[in-house]
């Protein structure tokens, strides 16, 4: 049974948690870095379309968007040696923090993809033909007009998607993995101060969700400042050439 509540357990609470932060860091900073590449590998069978690796792209997404981040945790340290010991892969001696952090950046992996495919085809259209007609190439197109804007447009989701991993990894003691959440249950049990904990655990928590929140923000006021609808005009700015040098289409276009 927990002791009398004592609020210097809070205080005394807080630098212990924090001395395993570095963990919790750990496996959001990989998962995040690694959901990156995954999310646009997948993604990018849905943006060019392509049949048979479109559909499985969707059911990877399907499937970690539509399970609980803990059942995916028990799959992949359960499942994942199995599964590599068909090929003869032994993975059962890896330390239990590789799992996490294969998992939580599968599961990123989908989010994020989604967040790149919606964010791309909410660039207006009209910008991207304007950039045609001026003679930018897709490459350029892309690079310069669609990915600026598709940057701008993710952000507020791809902050939500750090702050939700950053809570998330709190089920990562599930395996034994000893980060913040794991290292206030062993105080909590230890002092039996356990609302103490946790009221030092939530602190934590808040105090770097609300940081990031605000990080977020500010990168999306940066990165929309020059929002708005471009015109052909706009689009020129943007591929900051010579107008001399582009070639106009149409019938008599000349070098300017």
């Amino acid at each position: 049974m927990s002791r009398r509540f004592d609020i210097q357990y809070v205080f005394d609470f807080i630098p212990k948690l924090l001395a395993y932060l570095n963990i919790t860091l750990l496996i959001v900073g990989s998962s995040i870095v690694l959901g990156l590449l995954i999310g646009l590998i997948v993604a990018l069978p849905r943006l060019y379309n392509i049949p048979v690796l479109k559909r499985l792209s969707q059911l990877y997404v399907s499937f970690f968007r539509g399970t609980p981040i803990l059942i995916q945790l028990f799959l992949v340290y359960y499942g994942l040696p199995e599964v590599l010991g068909w090929i003869h892969i032994d993975v059962s001696r890896l330390a239990v923090l590789y799992f996490v952090i294969a998992t939580y950046a599968l599961n990123s992996g989908a989010f994020i993809s989604e967040m790149i495919r919606a964010s791309v085809a909410a660039v207006d259209r009209g910008q991207i033909e304007a950039a045609h007609s001026i003679g930018m190439s897709g490459y350029q197109t892309f690079t310069r007009v669609i990915a600026p804007q598709a940057l701008g447009i993710s952000i507020p989701l791809f902050g939500n998607l750090v702050i939700g991993n950053l809570k998330d990894t709190s089920l990562a003691f599930t395996l034994g993995v000893m980060e913040m959440t794991g290292r206030s249950q062993t105080l909590g049990t230890a002092t039996q101060h356990f609302i103490e904990t946790y009221i030092a655990l939530s602190l934590i928590y808040f105090v770097i969700s609300f940081g990031l929140e605000k990080g977020f923000q500010w990168l999306e006021r940066y990165m929309n400042r020059f929002d708005g609808h471009r015109s052909e005009k706009a689009v020129r700015a943007i591929w900051r050439r010579p107008l001399r040098a582009v070639p106009l289409l149409g019938k008599g276009g000349k070098n300017g």
